[in-house]
């Protein structure tokens, strides 16, 4: 039987095996584009482009329907592009990936990427309103979101929302209802304080298919401390200048059937000139007890009718007795000061008034709550 026999080189003259130089083929570069088609994404969901083995050449993310595209860039290695703006809602988008291989061969890729479609877009309403440029408020301020939907995931819209503050002061937030959030720190506000408040809410998942609308973004400044105390017993009202009294004021508080809530209230309006009328809380004439009066120099305290303000018809009571439908009366001098030094976020606090608490919905009654209970309704409160 012959036998065969293979050389796998042959010796060159100076007797070494000869080498062969082999050059592997240059591989193909593959490209990945996340996320993948199939299931709805947040429209803050990055579109992400990788190539390995290449480099990226073009990508380009068109809207199916509008013909728009989305911004993006290539990292300095051009290796990887990321979408750079925010999608819209319920959209599908084309993805084109071109990329070249290491020996210049081009290689192409296509996708499609689809955004949820929520039920129910919710706007959020700052509360208070983005304050024009110079205007500050008082060390009570309450600050907030009103969303105009309902949220069913308060921790998810919680997390969207930061509050900064300088200098730092701890503060939680609290849901007064299904609609609407609030946030204040465990005291009042430092005099000087700047804060800001950030809604990243546009592609959150609120729940129930409500998702946020848009981001907003606004900054409050925090004017020196005016805090009024209103004593009901003694029928006067300390002003107090960043914690050292200033004034001193003869009042007259609500009258036994129609008592001023106890405990901190914050002016949420200031108007030289109101219209009180008791119809606007379903009391109207012939009706005992009802009433139409302009006030000046008035001061709102609560939504449920409490006003600080002027009343020359009370300046014999003021000081003496309590005869009001709820409001805090002064003499024309003495509301006129109190209307010159006080304004949006400053606080009232009345005591010994006969009168229940001011509820936490009316407006800004949040101070009535403790720190343990304020906290307690936050969602992320543990």
């Amino acid at each position: 039987m012959a036998t065969l026999v293979l050389g796998a080189c042959s010796p060159d003259s100076s007797g070494s095996p000869a080498t062969t130089s082999v050059t592997a083929p240059a591989r193909q570069a593959k490209l990945r584009i996340t996320p993948d088609a199939g299931a709805a994404i947040t429209p803050t969901t990055p579109i992400l482009v990788t190539v390995a083995d290449g480099r990226l050449n073009l990508v380009t993310v068109t809207n199916a329907v509008r013909h728009t595209t989305v911004s993006g860039a290539v990292s300095p290695n051009g290796l990887s592009w990321t979408s750079s703006e925010p999608l819209g809602y319920g959209s599908t988008y084309t993805v084109v990936a071109v990329a070249v291989s290491a020996d210049g061969k081009t290689v192409q890729q296509q996708s499609t990427v689809t955004t949820v479609s929520p039920t129910a877009q919710a706007y959020p309403a700052m509360i208070p309103a983005p304050p024009a440029a110079g205007l500050t408020f008082g060390v009570g301020q309450i600050i907030g979101i009103s969303f105009d939907q309902a949220v069913t995931d308060k921790a998810a819209a919680e997390t969207a929302l930061t509050v900064h503050t300088t200098p730092p002061q701890q503060g939680s937030w609290h849901w007064i209802d299904k609609n609407t959030v609030h946030f204040r720190p465990q005291t009042y506000w430092q005099a000087g304080t700047v804060i800001t408040l950030d809604a990243k809410l546009y592609g959150v998942n609120l729940g129930g298919g409500v998702y946020g609308k848009t981001d907003r973004s606004t900054t409050y400044r925090i004017h020196d401390s005016w805090v009024a105390k209103a004593d009901g017993k003694t029928e006067q009202m300390q002003i107090l200048h960043n914690g050292a009294v200033a004034n001193t004021m003869p009042i007259s508080l609500g009258k036994d059937a129609t008592p001023t809530h106890v405990g901190p209230h914050v002016i949420s309006d200031k108007q030289q000139q109101v219209v009180m009328d008791s119809c606007s809380y379903g009391l109207c004439p012939p009706a005992a007890g009802s009433y139409k009066s302009t006030e000046f120099f008035a001061e709102r305290i609560s939504n449920d009718g409490e006003f600080v303000h002027e009343n020359p018809n009370t300046v014999g009571q003021q000081g003496s007795s309590n005869v009001s439908h709820g409001c805090i009366n002064l003499s024309p001098q003495n509301a006129q000061a109190f209307f010159a030094q006080f304004g949006l976020g400053d606080v009232v606090e009345v005591a010994n008034s006969g009168g229940p608490v001011l509820p936490i919905f009316d407006t800004y009654g949040d101070w009535e709550l403790s720190w343990a209970d304020w906290q307690a309704g936050s969602a992320l409160h543990h």
